[in-house]
This record gives structure tokens, C-alpha cells and sequence, in this order.
């Protein structure tokens, strides 16, 4: 998909496509939107790292987002009379808990922030998140959720936590290599 390779194989017996999703809201809303009314995709689940917002969270923890806030004004194209929250799939979110707690990991379930903003100039910005209840942030969810909702199909977003927002610690790459498996196993447990 314009030039994002995605890969098609067999994993215990079902087919699966993957890809990368670029970084933030306009690549991902390209990408899935081509993905479900393209090629038909039904189910979108997106893996990756993101930032903990609350202090009962750890390093290399895992997030599953049941709902994705966002500063975006990706929204805005569907000409709602009001606000609209983008939720998961809640058939994935269920068979990702249960692959979580089957697998023994630690694992957080809730609202994330999908930010268009890596480096924010209002320093105050993500105190107000996390007193929201925030999980983690990272930067595509919401447009994913949006894209299969409004397609009429099914997404959830996996996330392992690389870095802590209030106890500024962060992995590094190879770090990063090692320890998303249990977050790329509970995915791939949801084909």
C-alpha cells in the first residue's frame, strides 16, 4: 500500500498480512482506509510502543486500548453534530485480555492518547492527560479506530511501554527488539 510493504503468510494455520503503519494519524488513516476498502480488510491490529502516562505502570508493560482519545482533528471529516470517542473492537479486546492473562503478562486495559504532537510545546499538556486517567500515549490509534468503524470493521491497538513519561526511563532499540514479544503474541492470538 504506496509503498508500505506488507508481508502475507500463515501463523498456526490462519492468514496473515503485516505491515508497517507509517508514524502518525494522516499515515495511518491512508493505510487502513486503503486496507479495509481496498483490499477488505476485516480485522486491523496495530502493535507498536508507546509512553506511560500513570505511575502504576511499568517498562515493557502492555496496553490495550479500549479507547483512543486524541488532539487530532482527524474527526472532523465525518461532520458529527458532537464529540465522538473511537473504541475498539470490543470481540478483540476481550480474546486480547484473555491471551494476556492466559500468558501471565502485566497488562493495563483502557483510554490512550493518540497525539499528533511528539515534542509539545505546552509542557502542562500531559499532566492534564494523565489526570484524565490516561494509559500511554503514542500517535495512530484513533484514526485506526475511526477508519474501522466507520468501515465497518474490527481494530484493536497492542502496545508495550518503552518509555515513562513520569519516571522519565526509556528502553533502547535493542531493548526495544527483545521485549515486544508477549504484546506481537497476544496479536497474533486474535487471527
Amino acid at each position: 500500500v504506496r509503498n508500505m510493504f506488507g508481508y502475507t503468510g500463515t501463523y498456526r494455520g490462519q492468514k496473515v498480512s503485516v505491515m508497517g503503519s507509517g508514524m502518525g494519524i494522516p499515515s495511518i488513516g491512508i493505510y487502513s482506509y486503503e486496507l479495509i476498502h481496498t483490499f477488505g480488510c476485516k480485522k486491523l491490529i496495530r502493535v507498536g510502543s508507546c509512553g506511560a502516562m500513570q505511575d502504576d505502570i511499568q517498562l515493557y508493560d502492555v496496553i490495550i486500548a479500549q479507547g483512543a482519545s486524541t488532539d487530532s482533528n482527524y474527526v472532523q471529516q465525518y461532520r458529527l453534530p458532537g464529540h465522538f470517542a473511537p473504541i475498539a473492537s470490543y470481540h478483540l479486546l476481550e480474546k486480547a485480555v484473555d491471551k494476556a492473562r492466559e500468558k501471565g503478562v502485566s497488562y493495563h486495559v483502557g483510554n490512550i492518547l493518540s497525539s499528533d504532537i511528539f515534542y509539545n510545546a505546552d509542557s502542562t499538556a500531559t499532566e492534564r492527560w494523565m489526570r484524565m486517567g490516561i494509559l500511554g500515549v503514542e500517535m495512530e490509534s484513533a484514526a485506526l479506530y475511526m477508519n474501522a468503524i466507520y468501515g465497518g470493521v474490527e481494530a484493536l491497538g497492542v502496545f508495550t511501554v518503552s518509555d515513562h513519561l513520569i519516571h522519565d526511563q526509556s528502553t533502547s532499540p535493542e531493548e526495544r527488539e527483545r521485549a515486544f514479544t508477549d504484546m506481537i503474541e497476544i496479536a497474533l492470538s486474535l487471527v
